[in-house]
């Protein structure tokens, strides 16, 4: 078949590459010059340590996804690093070991550990902490570099071509399929549309679907020059098992109760997360704001908290601060669903809102998409 996708951020190119992987020709449109929403601004995290249970199966699937992406596609910097959430109270080594006991524990490769353990995982912790909790299934890719590898390997095929700067205004259909008019006032023909709008909810998604049950979501997160040593592991604190559905649970409910979080990590709804990119710096964050309108500034508080936070479980400084950002995600609000999915037209799909899951899993949402539309 032929199939337009509209949007090039991961969900849209994710959606590319199941298709063309079984056998159709596929036009992808991107209405900049290239992708440049939370696709690209966020840690690259193939992250299955905090998913739910219910989330589980689809998080392994598409963490196989990204394994198997990466073997074919060597550029995205797939590496299936682990994490490890670092423990600094009694009340979160609690959680961590009501996490590690859970039945899906092995699923997710879950263990805690001890000091000198955690260590071993990872010799760049060298601050002060009480035990940690590992989790082998997490990964990472480079998200800044991981689209353009993907799309060379699909263009390789000769059943994809990516267009840029290419803006969707219209899209028709009927019993011939869909016809999609761009900016440009060129027409791209296929028998079935993806629109994968991102957080973009108004314009084409809100003409052709109406009010979505989303929200959006701003986060802030920064980046330093090169740590001068390799962090083997991805890094995460306590604060981010009060954020990650996974850790509910009693455990969790006496962490709240006797041990609230500081105040601009409340403030800012934060957590930390930390990866190491291929040049060598990290990615640090992160913070969350849901209502709108955003501000269009950068509170500097929540910065200087997360690099204090690094700094203490690492025992040295940071490199020098060389990036800072904002970024906006799309979130389905229905809470059983992972992504709002829903065939507008019989040759219609859009695809959109799944939060900050959007890297872990869209290739396992592409995969169900491509299901449910029989292809």
């Amino acid at each position: 078949m032929r199939i337009v996708v509209i949007g090039g951020g991961v969900l849209g190119t994710m959606h590319a590459v199941e298709l063309v992987r079984r056998g159709h020709q596929v036009t992808q449109l991107e209405r900049e010059p290239e992708a440049r929403g939370a696709t690209v601004r966020n840690f690259g995290l193939i992250w299955v340590s905090g998913r739910s249970a219910t989330e589980l199966p689809v998080t392994l699937r598409a963490r196989a996804l990204w394994e198997r992406l990466g073997t074919e596609v060597p550029g995205i910097g797939f590496r299936a690093n682990g994490s490890l959430t670092v423990l600094r109270s009694e009340a979160e080594i609690a959680v961590a070991k009501q996490v590690a006991a859970n039945p899906d524990a092995a699923e997710r490769g879950v263990a805690v550990l001890d000091v000198a353990e955690a260590r071993r995982r990872n010799p760049v912790l060298r601050g002060q902490f009480l035990a940690a909790l590992w989790c082998a299934k997490d990964a990472a890719v480079e998200s800044r570099v991981a689209l353009p590898a993907v799309r060379a390997h699909l263009e390789a095929s000769g059943r994809y071509r990516f267009l840029a700067g290419r803006e969707a205004r219209r899209i028709h259909t009927g019993p011939g399929g869909a016809q999609v008019h761009d900016q440009t006032g060129a027409r791209h023909d296929g028998d079935l549309a993806v629109l994968c709008p991102g957080a973009t909810l108004t314009g084409l998604a809100g003409e052709l679907a109406g009010e979505l049950p989303i929200r959006r979501v701003r986060l802030q997160m920064m980046q330093t020059a090169p740590l001068g040593e390799p962090l083997p592991t991805a890094i995460t604190d306590g604060d981010s098992m009060r954020y990650y559905p996974a850790f509910a649970g009693p455990a969790l409910d006496a962490l709240r109760a006797a041990e609230p979080q500081p105040e601009v990590a409340a403030e800012h709804h934060m957590q930390l997360l930390c990866v190491q990119r291929k040049h060598g710096g990290l990615t640090i964050g992160d913070t969350h704001a849901y209502a709108e309108p955003f501000p269009f500034d950068l509170d500097e508080a929540p910065y200087q908290h997360l690099a204090g936070v690094v700094e203490s479980l690492l025992g040295r400084p940071l490199p020098p601060i060389v990036r800072r950002w904002a970024g906006v995600y799309a979130q389905c609000l229905d809470p059983t669903q992972v992504v709002y999915r829903r065939a507008v037209d019989p040759a219609l799909w859009l695809v959109t809102g799944p939060g900050g899951r959007g890297m872990t899993l869209a290739p396992a949402i592409a995969e169900s998409t491509a299901d449910q539309a029989g292809l």
